[in-house]
């Protein structure tokens, strides 16, 4: 059954946004009698009959209403969009299939990418919470300087992968299941000395993906299985 995405889905019937009417008539060709799923991207799932094929404003009959389970834990990741953009893309819409709750752009000293596209990353993780079949789009946050980052109060674990030396434990080792998690990720020349000593004084933690380097989308796409895989959902 076809997915589509409506942020305001309130009372019996919903309208699809213009962009979403026009991939339903235009593009799948759907017409009046056909069945869909709608989801508001706040957790919610709606099944209905597409009473009116619009390709400006499609009008949905809900018969049927549910609520997918709520994460047991957040996920919070501050991640470097990479000098090539399609990897921080590829990233994004992996992240979004395996399960995350919010990601923030991080500018940093050796970031070879300043400016992003927030309108096109939006659209991407809206088509990848449909593809996944989820029902929770995850908050992308305008993107900052990594230092300006480290001055908000972050909740839960807070976690710093980086390549430079010094200690650094298994993810394993500093992080227990349930817990809300906030993990910075470099960009590919990796964080400098510097930025890992502010974090490591506002309270992040040092880890390692073991004793390859891996890049940028890479090392964060592993910490979100890997922290998905730990608290039961993948």
């Amino acid at each position: 059954m076809h997915v589509f995405y409506s942020p305001i889905a309130d009372g019996p019937m919903l309208i699809l946004s213009q962009e979403e009417s026009y991939h339903a008539v235009k593009v799948l060709r759907l017409r009046p009698g056909q069945q869909v799923v709608v989801t508001d991207g706040q957790g919610k799932w709606f099944e209905g009959e597409l009473t009116e094929a619009n390709a400006r404003a499609c009008v949905v009959n809900i018969t049927r209403r549910e609520e997918q389970l709520s994460r047991p834990f957040r996920l919070h990741m501050a991640v470097a969009p990479t000098k090539n953009i399609d990897r921080f893309e590829w990233f994004l819409e992996k992240a979004t299939e395996c399960g995350i709750d919010e990601i923030t752009p991080v500018f940093c000293e050796n970031s070879e990418r300043h400016v992003i596209k927030p309108g096109r990353l939006e659209k991407l993780l809206v088509a990848a919470m449909k593809q996944s079949l989820r029902a929770y789009l995850p908050v992308l946050n305008p993107p900052v300087k990594l230092q300006d980052f480290l001055k908000k109060d972050a909740q839960g674990t807070k976690l710093i992968a980086h390549c430079g030396s010094g200690t650094r434990n298994n993810l394993q080792i500093v992080y227990a299941q349930g817990q809300d998690a906030v993990v910075l990720i470099g960009p590919e020349g990796d964080f400098s000395e510097t930025e890992v000593k502010i974090a490591l004084e506002a309270g992040y933690k040092p880890i390692t993906l073991g004793d390859y380097r891996l890049r940028t989308e890479t090392a964060a796409v592993t910490l979100c299985i890997n922290l998905n895989f730990v608290n039961g959902l993948l």
